[in-house]
């Protein structure tokens, strides 16, 4: 720091150095309020989410009427064997063989997978719920054994939010990938399962 006189009096003036040092103490507050406010509105929207995900309550029109499920809403987060448009269609699940063993399948297929929970199950339908691993957002996940032929339609939705990033189909396909390999191990559905519940593994 240098000292001018000017009238008598003292004038205190900064060298270039200290006024650069300023410049960026004063830019490294701004970006450190910035970053703390981005924080502050991520950590909201955060806790938004898992607010919103632990309240959600299950849609009212799951489940079957006249051997259908709920139409998909115009969001991206839904798949179904029903649906009547491109977007939201996907295939059903092929039966090799029909023995009314393919609900059991399809439980022990869903329940060595992450976060599931078994809601309502018959002979014919299953009602499965899905939780995210950090958000705990419920895909509810529902199959129907179409008694009069050898399909099982499936219905996969997000609870809340619109975009699910594909994980609706991807799980779905996973699970038919899981079901096709369980069938053709043993040819018969009915053998897939050991006495403990689980599916028996491929010889």
């Amino acid at each position: 720091m240098f000292q001018k006189w000017t009238n008598g009096s003292a004038r205190f003036t900064y060298s270039r150095i200290d006024w650069e040092q300023s410049v960026v103490f004063w830019w490294r507050r701004k970006v450190w309020i910035a970053f703390a406010i981005v924080m502050l509105i991520s950590l909201a929207g955060m806790a938004v989410m898992l607010l919103l995900s632990l309240t959600a309550s299950p849609p009212l029109d799951l489940g079957i009427r006249d051997g259908r499920f709920a139409s998909c809403p115009d969001s991206p987060n839904c798949v179904s064997t029903q649906a009547e448009d491109h977007d939201h269609w996907i295939a059903p699940l092929t039966v090799q063989q029909h023995s009314y063993g393919e609900i059991d399948v399809l439980e022990a297929i869903v329940l060595q997978m992450p976060r599931t929970k078994i809601i309502e199950k018959t002979t014919i339908y299953l009602r499965v719920e899905f939780r995210s691993a950090i958000f705990r957002f419920v895909d509810d996940v529902e199959f129907y054994m179409e008694p009069e032929s050898s399909q099982i339609h499936f219905r996969s939705a997000s609870r809340v939010g619109r975009s699910d990033l594909g994980v609706n189909r991807a799980r779905m396909e996973q699970i038919r990938d899981l079901f096709q390999t369980a069938q053709n191990a043993t040819g018969a559905s009915t053998n897939l399962l050991s006495p403990s519940g689980k599916l028996q593994p491929a010889r």
